[in-house]
């Protein structure tokens, strides 16, 4: 079937330094973790806020999404953790 991102709910994880997001393949949900240096866009981390990380992943959306398909097709793991090299 492969992986759909119906939802565009995102949070923040300020313990794991990430913003979470989730896919489905079919009925299964995959839960995804996007780590905050692939959003800091020039900013040091411990000055960029939840609002600055929330609003880069919206601006960055559709790569991130590019990317995270890409991941889910290579790993088929119901979690993956998703990194700047994943990026490059």
């Amino acid at each position: 079937m492969g992986i759909r991102f119906p939802n565009e709910a995102r949070s923040f994880d300020d313990k794991n330094r990430c913003v979470r997001f989730s896919g489905y393949d079919g009925m299964f949900e995959i839960k995804f973790y996007l780590a905050t240096e692939v959003l800091a866009c020039g900013k040091a981390h411990r000055h960029a806020s939840e609002s600055d990380y929330l609003t880069s992943f919206d601006a960055l959306r559709p790569r991130i999404i590019k990317v995270a398909t890409n991941a889910y097709l290579k790993a088929q793991s119901s979690s993956i953790s998703l990194s700047l090299r994943d990026f490059s």
